[in-house]
C-alpha cells in the first residue's frame, strides 16, 4: 500500500518551490513581445525565436516532470523488497516525500528517518520553500553527512531518494557513502535513486541537468566508498536506482 498522491502533486510542487524561475521567464517573454514592434528586424526575429525556445524548454521540462512524478508511479518505490521487520534508514535533504509511503507499504518496518539539510550549505530557495510547506516529521533526526550518529552495521537497508546529489562537494559525498557503508549490515543494501546527467535528462531539463551527476561520477563515488553496484534499475528513462552492497569494486 502506498500514500495516495493527488494528480499534479509532483509537478505542482516543482512550480510552488521554484515559482520565481517561472515568473522571471514569463515576465521576460512578455517584455520581449512588448518591445518587438519597436525593434529592427535584425533584433526582433532572434528575440522572438529565443522566446519561443525558452517557452518550449519550460513547458517540456514541466511535461517530463509531470510524467515522472505524477504518472510513472515512481513513488510506489517498487524496487524495494519486503522491509517488514527490518531496520531501515531513509535519508533526505530537507524535503521528504517517501517516508510515509515506506511506513504504509511496510507497516512492520523499524524505520529511522534522517535529514542532512544544512542551511549554510543548501541555500536554494526551493528547499527552503519545500521545508516551509512540508515540515519534516517530529521524529526526523538531523544528521551531518560526514559523521552519522549510528554504530557499525546498524541497518538492514538504507534508502537515499533524490537527495544525495545535494552533496555538492565530492570529498564530502565520498565520506557520506563511506559512512553509509559503515552503518549498513554486511548483508544489507543501499538504494540510491537519482536523475543522471545524461542525454535523456538534458533533453528534459537542458542546462538544469547540470545539477545532477553522471553515471561515471556516481560509480567513482561508490567505488571510493568501497561499495559495489549490485544492480541498476531504470524506473523511467530519466530516473536510475543503484542498489549497492558493501565491499568490492563497482561494476
Amino acid at each position: 500500500m502506498e500514500v495516495k498522491r493527488k494528480l499534479f502533486q509532483g509537478v505542482g510542487n516543482i512550480i510552488r518551490f521554484n515559482w520565481h524561475f517561472y515568473v522571471i521567464a514569463g515576465m521576460l517573454s512578455v517584455l520581449i513581445l512588448f518591445l518587438c514592434p519597436f525593434l529592427p528586424d535584425s533584433f526582433r526575429l532572434p528575440l522572438i525565436y529565443g522566446t519561443i525556445i525558452l517557452l518550449i524548454l519550460v513547458v517540456s521540462s514541466l511535461a517530463v516532470s509531470f510524467y515522472i512524478y505524477d504518472l510513472s508511479g515512481i513513488y510506489a518505490l517498487s524496487w524495494l523488497e519486503d522491509l517488514n521487520s527490518k531496520k531501515v534508514m531513509n535519508i533526505h535533504a530537507g524535503f521528504d516525500e517517501t517516508t510515509e509511503t515506506i511506513r504504509q507499504k511496510f507497516p512492520a518496518v523499524d524505520l529511522t528517518v534522517c535529514d542532512f539539510y544544512d542551511p549554510l550549505k543548501h541555500t536554494e530557495r526551493s528547499i527552503k520553500r519545500a521545508r516551509r510547506l512540508y515540515p519534516p516529521p517530529q521524529d526526523t533526526k538531523a544528521i551531518q553527512t560526514a559523521s552519522l550518529p549510528f554504530p557499525n552495521n546498524t541497518f538492514d537497508c538504507i534508502t537515499v531518494i533524490f537527495s544525495a546529489h545535494e552533496i555538492r562537494d565530492e570529498q564530502e559525498r565520498i565520506r557520506f557513502f563511506s559512512e553509509l557503508n559503515r552503518i549498513v549490515q554486511p548483508s544489507g543494501q543501499i538504494f540510491v535513486t537519482e536523475h543522471l546527467r545524461d542525454f535523456n535528462n538534458f533533453l528534459a531539463y537542458s542546462a538544469g541537468c547540470l545539477h545532477f551527476y553522471s553515471k561515471k561520477k556516481w560509480r567513482s563515488t561508490f567505488q571510493k566508498a568501497h561499495l559495489t553496484i549490485l544492480k541498476e534499475i531504470k524506473s523511467t528513462p530519466f530516473i536510475t536506482t543503484f542498489i549497492l552492497e558493501k565491499n568490492g569494486a563497482a561494476l
